[in-house]
C-alpha cells in the first residue's frame, strides 16, 4: 500500500484529497495542514518555501510517505521545483490554476482567474499564461484577480465573510473583463475556493464554467505512481495532521469530505531538518 502525503497551507487541500480518496482508494494518506502559518498567498515566497521545506520534511522522516501532492497553488509556485531537487527519489505532484483545461472550455477566449496574490505575482504562473496564449490559434485573455482574505474566510468557515468576497472578487474580474457575460469561464485558482463553489456559482450565473484543478491532480498522481484505474474498495481513513488547531481540521474534514477520524497535531521540523 502506497502512503501519499497531501500539503497544504490550511483545509484548502481536502479539496484534492477528495479526489484523491476517489481515484486512489487503495493508497493511505498522510494529510497535513499547515494552518498556524496559513493563509500562504499573503507570504513571500522565501516564506512559502521555508514552510513547505519544513513540512515535507516531517512527511518524509515521521510518516515514510513514498509519493508528496503539494495541494497548495502557492506552494506549488515557490517551492515545488526546490523539493524535486531536494528529494528526487519521491514523486512530486503539484497544482497549478487550471488555465490549460479552461482555455479549450472557453468559448469567447475570455476567462476569469481567481487565485492568491502570490500565485498570480509567481514566475511560474506567468509562465504558464504566457505559453498557452502564445500556442492559442485564437485570442487567449485571461483576467486575473487576487483575492485577499478568501481562503482565509473559508478556512475559518466564516460564511458572511466568504459571501461578502465572493461577491466582491466576482464583480471586481467582470469589471476587468468588460462587464457583466464578459467572461464565460472562471478558474478556481486556489484549492480552498472549491468549498465555495455553490457561491460562486450562484454569483457568476449558469453560463459561465467554474474550472477547479482536483481530478486532474489526482489522476496525475495515480499516471505518476503508476497505480491500477480505481476499483470498488473500503477506503481507508486518512491521517489528518495540522499545525493549527486539530478541532478546526477535524470539523472541516467532517463536514465536506464526510470523515470521521480526529486530527493530530504535527510535530514540527527544525530548521536543521530542512536542507
Amino acid at each position: 500500500m502506497k502512503t501519499i502525503g497531501v500539503f497544504d497551507s490550511g483545509v484548502g487541500g481536502l479539496s484534492v484529497l477528495q479526489a484523491l480518496l476517489s481515484e486512489l482508494p487503495g493508497a493511505r494518506f498522510v494529510y497535513a495542514a499547515d494552518s498556524a502559518h496559513a493563509p500562504y498567498g499573503e507570504r513571500t515566497a522565501q516564506d512559502v518555501s521555508e514552510l513547505t521545506h519544513r513540512v515535507a520534511a516531517v512527511l518524509r522522516a515521521q510518516h515514510g510517505i513514498d509519493a508528496l501532492v503539494v495541494a497548495c497553488n502557492t506552494a506549488t509556485a515557490h517551492a515545488i521545483d526546490a523539493l524535486r531537487l531536494q528529494y528526487p527519489d519521491m514523486p512530486i505532484v503539484g497544482v497549478e490554476p487550471a488555465l490549460k483545461p479552461a482555455a479549450a472550455l472557453s468559448q469567447t477566449g475570455h476567462i476569469g482567474v481567481l487565485a492568491t496574490r502570490g500565485t498570480l505575482g509567481s514566475a511560474r504562473f506567468a509562465r504558464l499564461r504566457d505559453k498557452l496564449m502564445a500556442a492559442s490559434p485564437r485570442p487567449l485573455q485571461f483576467h486575473c484577480q487576487p483575492c485577499d482574505g478568501l481562503a482565509d474566510a473559508i478556512e475559518r468557515h466564516d460564511q458572511p465573510a466568504v459571501q461578502a468576497l465572493c461577491e466582491r472578487y466576482v464583480n471586481e474580474v467582470t469589471h476587468k473583463a468588460g462587464g457583466p457575460n464578459a467572461i464565460d469561464t472562471l478558474v478556481l485558482g486556489c484549492t480552498h475556493y472549491p468549498f465555495a463553489m455553490h457561491e460562486l456559482s450562484r454569483l457568476c450565473g449558469p453560463d459561465v464554467s467554474l474550472v477547479d484543478t482536483g481530478v486532474a491532480v489526482a489522476r496525475r498522481t495515480r499516471e505518476v505512481l503508476d497505480a491500477e484505474p480505481p476499483q470498488p474498495s473500503s477506503l481507508t481513513e486518512p491521517l489528518l495532521l495540522t499545525t493549527g488547531d486539530p478541532a478546526a481540521l477535524t470539523r472541516a474534514a467532517h463536514r465536506w469530505l464526510g470523515l470521521k477520524g480526529e486530527a493530530q497535531r504535527l510535530a514540527p521540523a527544525s530548521p536543521r531538518a530542512v536542507h
